[in-house]
């Protein structure tokens, strides 16, 4: 295995540490990948507690043959810079800039087939992949995992309302109480004047705009007109993004199109590593332990890569 550390947005105001996986020994240029980070701030391992899942996926996929990039997301890297700025943020800063730019590091690489370049979109990342790839990833495919269907604001209610379920009687008081200034700022957002969200402060130093401006791009919008290879993939045990609704809507939503691929992984959980508990409120708790992406999870990736790289060969060999 070679890794080499590499710069994502190298001449921007905010470059990103990164690493190069990729096959030592290549005769011919190889598929690869970009990862894309879950939402809040992720190094560019997407570590969380005692869990490394992109290392996870990058050390696979390559003993497949596959190269990848990961980085760091650049909230992570340069939270503080963002906020001193005051530029408003939306998922475009966060997120899709930096992943177009790490695709196109890759075209740039003589040992990386420009044409078999795939992206790994994980959580939120997996929500956003079908916009990155619309607004200049150019992806030969997408791969989502434990992504949603559903607007942000929708499964944050959700998975409010679960964590109060599971609480004591004074925690679901706070919680309910914050869920309720919550709704209050989430009904009507789509009716609301544009301006007026990009005043009202949210978390993180995000405003009502950025659930606003990611809601204006659903996920199914770029989905159904998408005729790319499509793998969705989740895993049984999430509590995050769950299998009933989330998978099951992607399920619902996508029946009637022939490239998309659906794989359900028994027993795993958001990071697709063996669940300890399928309760929210024990989230801590479930990426406290070591544990590695099975390769199972490994092998479907690379299998259903190759697949589609192959299907391009068949079609130029006609």
């Amino acid at each position: 295995m070679s890794e080499e550390k590499i710069i994502i947005g190298q001449n921007t105001d905010y470059p990103l540490n990164g690493i190069l996986t990729i096959p030592s020994e290549t005769e011919h240029p190889v598929p690869a990948c970009v990862f894309v980070h879950g939402s809040g701030s992720s190094d560019m391992n997407e570590h969380i507690g005692k869990l490394y899942p992109f290392r996870d996926l990058a050390e696979g996929l390559m003993k497949y043959g596959i190269a990848s990039i990961r980085y760091d997301k650049r909230s992570y890297a340069h939270g503080r810079k963002m906020l001193k700025s005051k530029q408003l943020i939306t998922v475009r800063e966060e997120t899709i800039e930096d992943a177009i730019l790490a695709a196109d590091l890759l075209r740039n690489d003589p040992r990386i087939d420009s044409e078999k370049i795939f992206i790994i979109g994980h959580s939120m990342g997996a929500m956003l992949a079908p916009r990155i790839d619309h607004e200049g990833g150019n992806f030969k495919g997408l791969i989502m995992m434990a992504g949603s269907p559903f607007r942000l604001e929708e499964i944050l209610q959700r998975q409010i309302s679960e964590i109060s379920e599971h609480s004591n009687a004074l925690v679901r008081w706070i919680i309910n109480k914050q869920a309720s200034k919550l709704t209050k700022q989430f009904d009507g957002l789509y009716e609301k004047d544009i301006e007026e969200t990009k005043k009202i402060r949210m978390g993180g130093g995000t405003t009502l705009y950025y659930f606003r401006e990611m809601g204006d791009h659903p996920v199914s919008m770029y989905l159904k007109s998408n005729e790319k290879p499509i793998l969705i993939m989740q895993g049984e045990k999430d509590f995050q993004a769950k299998a009933d609704p989330d998978y099951r809507e992607f399920q619902n939503m996508l029946s009637d199109k022939d490239n998309v691929t659906f794989r359900l992984f028994p027993g795993l959980n958001h990071l697709f590593t063996v669940a300890l508990s399928d309760d929210i409120s024990k989230s801590k708790n479930e990426y406290s332990k070591e544990r590695h992406i099975p390769d199972e999870v490994i092998r479907t990736i690379a299998e259903w890569i190759f697949d589609n790289c192959k299907e391009e060969q068949e079609e130029h060999s006609v």
